[in-house]
């Protein structure tokens, strides 16, 4: 390969833009980075594309092999001013295979000094994108977000750190190295933050960093981060490893990708999660076949030499990086895996969200150590959810927001909720303009903006199928108003797990406030609102569809101010999966469980005061519920209210609350309608719905329901 690369180099990057990047990666002199693409040269039957760092009289000084298929195109700033849902992230496209593919071209003589590069899929990020940089773990090779560049790519400056093989700055050398690269993106975009992922060794360097420059803003992202290899499970066999004959050396990678991956993870990367079991089984088969023999090339990634270095590396790194987290002021987000064999991941994220000022954790308990090559979350998308983007000094989570890719979508689907929408069967209905009501949602504004007001469901098991049916039907992400606590940490649970709270955050939840109604409208956003918020999602027993709204508009003003669309909307379906056991009231008469419910709301944040009514009352509680044989989920749209030219409503209080009224009673109609309608429905109980699709399995649509 790399004798067919040689001789010109074709572009495929504008030469500003070329200029730009190449002055931003700039660590010890001056460089450029030239994409060399080749025709004649192939890897798994794609043509391969490469970056080569040159010095800026175009000598080279080392060829950087990268990603084997040159997919992306220069995006043009036209182009990048939106970005639709169900967008492409191309998790998946790439596997492991790929990562030792291109890894055995990188080592191939490689010398030189540690150096930075950019993927060639990272090329073309979006207009005012923060820089990420990775910083590798003992490969160094600097492809550990390969699975990833292709989801980054739009919305990050990617930089890779590549250690060669035959490298041996020290510690203190690569941190040095490190934050030179930061302080000049720093002097170059101050008010944009600097993303540092660190990968096992990695995770030290960035921490490091961090405590050397707390007047920077810095976003760390920990994966499995090496601060805890003084308690490492492979101590007893370090001195093994030093006295290994070099004839027998080549099995000792091979036998460390067992203990630092899961071969069986990592070759699930690109298996679809709808398959069925055979089908799954089957690929998985043999994605191994094909991996396995790729696995003892870590005999030549890391050389005996050099894993002897990267050992003695780890230890300084780990010593140092210790003795220095005091001073770390960073933004961190610790990513553990359950089942690492070579570290003690999870105790270890744990012990850094007590030492750090500003930490999060998240624990992964099906991965090893190597997680961003295994199969799980996509990193663009844990990032999302934890709310850890934001192309400013301040997180804004209207502005900031990244559309739900494909991907995400899929995986929420089927594997987070995957049994809730097969039970419930949900069915949904809107009303056209002339009045008439039609199955489906044709009758939903597609242009916004759309301010969606309804009644919310026990705990919001509507919003599940609500989100689907939009992004599937229409490729429209809803923008849910929820409650603020969501987004304080404090609901997560005790696992730290990428939980549901995440994936709201993921597809679009932002906290209640004016503010953030603002900023919705403004942007031409379908947004989702329930006035009853809370006290409704967590009503008493005997309390199913009855509305507890504010007893002052809050929202018809704002919509009028930008020209919005009202749509009122009904959902029913709450009493057919379960029934209370056990509510607030009845909760509160339990000692133990009274006092953490008192602690729970205690530092609550109050978003209504008295003169909203018994609405602005509710008390945080999760109820006892029993499941009953699940019915089915019911939504009704009313005619949509356009308030474009009724600027009077701004004005006229009177006029906005004789609206809000009227908007309450659709609201009201709606949900007896499906209350009645549903009594109609020959598959409302899922026995039948089953049957019924087990037997027609041939067609895409669900059960029919009854006719409007």
């Amino acid at each position: 390969m790399a004798s067919s690369i040689i001789g010109f180099g074709v572009s495929s990057i504008p030469s500003s833009q070329r200029r730009h990047n190449s002055h931003k990666i700039q660590v010890h002199q001056p460089r450029s980075f030239d994409v060399l693409s080749s025709e004649s040269d192939s890897l798994n039957g794609t043509s391969s594309s490469i970056f080569v760092e040159t010095n800026q009289n175009g000598s080279g000084s080392g060829s950087v092999p990268l990603l084997m298929k040159k997919s992306n195109k220069v995006v043009d700033d036209d182009e990048k001013v939106g970005l639709a849902p169900l967008w492409d992230d191309g998790y998946g496209n790439r596997t492991v295979e790929d990562y030792f593919v291109v890894a055995k071209e990188i080592c191939k003589d490689d010398g030189g000094p540690p150096r930075w590069f950019c993927p060639i899929e990272c090329a073309s990020p979006y207009k005012d994108s923060p820089t990420l940089m990775f910083l590798p773990g003992m490969d160094g090779t600097g492809l550990g977000l390969s699975l990833h560049h292709q989801a980054l790519a739009k919305f990050f400056e990617v930089r890779c750190l590549h250690i060669p093989a035959l490298d041996r700055t020290p510690f203190e050398g690569l941190v040095k190295l490190v934050e030179e690269a930061i302080r000049l993106e720093h002097a170059l975009s101050p008010k944009k933050p600097i993303y540092l992922v660190g990968d096992s060794l990695g995770g030290c360097l960035a921490l490091a960093v961090a405590a050397r420059n707390p007047t920077v803003d810095l976003v760390l992202i920990l994966v499995n981060p090496a601060t805890s290899f003084g308690r490492s499970q492979l101590q007893p066999l370090l001195p093994i490893l030093e006295s290994f004959p070099d004839e027998l050396h080549v099995t000792v990678p091979f036998l460390l990708s067992f203990i630092m991956g899961d071969p069986v993870k990592m070759a699930s990367v690109n298996i679809g999660n709808g398959l069925p079991p055979t089908k799954i089984i089957e690929q998985l088969s043999s994605n191994l076949t094909s991996l396995l023999p790729y696995l003892p090339e870590l005999a030549n990634i890391i050389p005996r030499a050099t894993l002897l270095w990267k050992i003695k590396l780890l230890k300084s790194a780990a010593a140092y990086t210790n003795s220095r987290l005091h001073a770390v002021r960073a933004e961190v987000l610790v990513l553990a895996s359950a089942k690492d064999n070579m570290l003690p991941s999870v105790n270890e994220a744990q012990r850094l969200a007590g030492s750090l000022k500003n930490c999060k954790v998240r624990i992964f308990k099906d991965n090893g150590h190597t997680l961003l090559l295994e199969d799980s979350i996509g990193l663009l998308t844990i990032i999302k959810g934890t709310c850890m983007y934001r192309r400013s000094r301040r997180h804004d989570l209207v502005m900031d927001f990244l559309p739900p890719s494909m991907t995400e979508f899929k995986y929420a689907m089927d594997q987070v909720v995957g049994l809730f929408r097969s039970v419930t069967g949900s069915v949904m209905f809107s009303t056209l303009e002339d009045g008439k009501i039609v199955k489906g949602l044709s009758g939903v504004p597609d242009e916004g903006p759309v301010l969606f007001i309804g009644y919310h469901n026990l705990l919001g098991f509507e919003l599940i199928s609500l989100i689907e049916e939009f992004l599937s039907q229409k490729a429209i992400a809803l923008r849910g108003i929820a409650h603020p606590d969501l987004f304080t940490g404090k609901i997560e649970t005790s696992s730290s797990e990428f939980s549901m709270v995440d994936w709201v955050k993921v597809f679009g939840g932002v906290p209640v406030s004016a503010s953030n109604l603002f900023k919705l409208l403004s942007t031409k956003s379908h947004v989702l609102l329930y006035p009853g918020g809370a006290r409704e999602a967590l009503h008493y027993k005997g309390e199913e569809y009855k509305l507890f709204w504010p007893d002052h508009p809050e929202f018809v003003r704002m919509a009028a101010r930008f020209g919005a669309t009202i749509v009122p909307f009904g959902a029913v379906g709450e009493d057919d999966i379960a029934e209370y056991a056990l509510d607030y009231n009845d909760l509160m008469k339990i000692p133990v469980v009274n006092n953490y419910i008192k602690d729970l709301n205690r530092d609550s944040v109050k978003i209504r005061d008295e003169i909203s009514g018994e609405v602005a009352n509710q008390n945080l509680s999760f109820p006892v519920l029993l499941p009953k044989i699940p019915g089915r989920f019911y939504y009704l749209f009313g005619k949509p209210i356009k308030l474009k030219g009724m600027e009077n409503i701004l004005k006229d209080k009177e006029n906005a609350n004789q609206l809000y009224l009227q908007i309450k009673s659709e609201v009201e109609q709606n949900l007896d309608y499906l209350i009645k309608k549903r009594e109609e429905d020959p598959y409302r109980n899922i026995i039948g719905r089953k049957m019924y699709e087990a037997l027609n399995a041939s067609e895409t649509d669900h059960a029919p329901t009854f006719k409007p």
